[in-house]
């Protein structure tokens, strides 16, 4: 039997038809939700709709659910770059192109299948598609990222990200000139409402809209229409630093996702580039640095 729902009123702006389903169903992915509304499981005042459509209030909505079918990640033989490893975790240096772990289009090619065949044991606390997977990284941002073999050494690190004690610094080219030598954005961040793929800086920091996002930029150097920086983050939100680089009217280079022009290697220019954490059972400070990848090496002689 379908599920019913009356639209009155939307606190702030109006949001499209995904987006709200997801407030409604949120154990369900985005792309799962716009499967039910091509197969028309979802009319609006009776009628199907996309789910671009822009809801305003009044609507009212028809959902038919679909069961969740269960999803797992399979071992494949893919590269790996291990920059370290001991009996609690490993550090990996991901290449750019690589997602950390699939969605409910696919399970395979992503890191997570690379892990599955590498390692016979990894934490289970992120569940089926997502084994010893502690933070993630965006698909085209390369650099370490931290993967847990068992539960209690991914709750020691997921505390130390909680408790914002993890050291995380990335290396980024921006467009055009940064005038200062450093400065922070603090600017909370939340879904574009027009663009859901995308996420938006949200004007005033002590907006109740969007999620905390802090991040702290210095210059590494300046070239003739661009500029290098150091980033570190305090929070980790989906696209923070490419949001906060591009709200201070420096778009990530290569980033065409958030309207930057696109470069010859196909990807952004972003690298995770260090990583500090204590170690879980030893409590040592450990930290670990992925070397910059070849094509961004290029692409910043190519900048001469």
């Amino acid at each position: 039997m379908a599920l019913r729902v009356l639209v009155i009123t939307f606190e702030g702006e109006p949001q499209r038809l995904d987006i709200y389903l997801q407030t409604l169903f949120p154990k369900y992915s985005r792309s799962r939700l716009q499967e039910w509304i091509k197969k028309g499981r979802v009319k609006i005042n009776g009628e199907a709709s996309k789910a671009s459509h822009i809801l305003k209030g009044g609507e009212i909505i028809d959902v038919e659910p679909m069961e969740l079918r269960a999803l797992k990640a399979k071992p494949e033989d893919l590269p790996l770059d291990i920059l370290y490893e001991d009996n609690d975790l490993v550090a990996i240096n991901k290449e750019a192109g690589m997602t950390v772990h699939a969605g409910a289009g696919s399970t395979e090619g992503t890191l997570v299948n690379a892990l599955l065949h590498r390692f016979a044991r990894l934490s289970q606390l992120g569940g089926d598609l997502r084994p010893g997977i502690v933070h993630r990284l965006d698909k085209f941002t390369s650099g370490v990222i931290l993967v847990a073999k068992h539960d209690e050494s991914h709750r020691k690190l997921q505390d130390q990200f909680a408790a914002r004690q993890i050291d995380k610094t990335y290396v980024a080219l921006v467009e055009n000139l940064i005038e200062r030598d450093e400065g922070t954005v603090n600017r909370p961040i939340g879904r574009d409402p027009w663009k859901p793929v995308r996420m938006t800086a949200i004007r005033k920091p002590d907006s109740d809209e969007g999620r905390e996002a802090i991040t702290h930029w210095k210059v590494m150097k300046r070239y003739e229409r661009h500029t290098l920086v150091e980033v570190k983050i305090d929070t980790g939100r989906t696209h923070q630093i490419r949001v906060h680089l591009g709200s201070l009217g420096h778009k990530v280079a290569g980033d065409t996702l958030y309207g930057a022009r696109p470069h010859e290697s196909g990807r952004f220019f972003l690298h995770a580039w260090r990583i500090g954490f204590t170690q879980p059972s030893t409590g040592e400070h450990i930290e670990i640095e992925a070397p910059l990848p070849d094509e961004l090496k290029d692409w910043l002689r190519s900048l001469q």
